[in-house]
């Protein structure tokens, strides 16, 4: 079973400036993900995809086994994600002659997994034998609680409604907020479907703390503070 490891890093970020290759504790933002996916020991490749020569650059120098340059037209602000994956997929396995059978990209701003996060991921797909595996952290709001939807009169709704009703938010059927860490996906999953959700997705859960996503500057500093404590606890 050959896997490659996907990491999409486009330049000119708007939230955060250059934040894939800010420094996020002595090392660039995109060297926290390389260096999870190595520490997994799972990868036979990992591919980094992006528009910027800088990021390419800085991957190469930590650890990333093929460096793919994006096109114009997955590196706008408008382009979907899966088809720059497939387009990394597909430049990885000319570059390295290899065919991969397990496809796990990281996103490059959440940088608080931990490798057991990757490993219990591609684990899932692989023993329960599904089409691909996605992440996340349980939702701090329901749907079915506290969660509501305003009509074209302003009127305020629950967004989902059950036969019975809800009293208590932990009596609702236990819902996810995505965290867009680790995907995970069979190679011929990832490139016969259009969407990311099949019949037989599965979730793999990671705790809140492990699931911040970096998008603005106050995401940033907090992801700085969280690391900061679990590297000095450590000590």
């Amino acid at each position: 079973m050959k896997r490659i490891c996907t990491i999409c890093a486009r330049g000119g970020s708007k939230g955060v400036k250059n934040k894939n290759i800010r420094e996020l504790l002595g090392k660039p933002l995109i060297a926290h993900s390389i260096l999870q996916a190595k520490a997994s020991d799972l990868f036979d490749c990992i591919a980094v995809s992006s528009d910027s020569d800088e990021i390419l650059a800085t991957a190469g120098k930590w650890g990333a086994d093929c460096l793919i340059k994006r096109p114009d037209e997955l590196a706008t602000d408008q382009a979907a994600k899966l088809p720059v994956i497939r387009h990394c997929v597909t430049e990885a396995e000319c570059i390295s002659g290899q065919t991969f059978d397990v496809v796990v990209d990281l996103d490059a701003t959440s940088p608080l997994r931990i490798p057991e996060d990757i490993v219990g991921s591609v684990r899932l797909l692989e023993e329960r034998r599904v089409s691909n595996v996605i992440t996340g952290a349980p939702a701090r709001r329901s749907p079915y609680f506290n969660m509501v939807e305003v009509d074209e009169h302003g009127v305020a709704q629950l967004s989902k409604k059950l036969n019975t009703s809800v009293i208590r938010r932990q009596d609702a059927p236990k819902c996810y907020d995505m965290n867009a860490s680790v995907y995970v996906w069979r190679r011929d999953t990832l490139f016969s479907y259009p969407t990311l959700f099949n019949s037989d997705t599965l979730l793999y859960e990671m705790p809140e703390e492990r699931s911040i996503d970096i998008d603005s500057e106050i995401d940033f500093r907090f992801v700085e503070f969280i690391m900061g404590r679990t590297s000095s606890s450590e000590e």
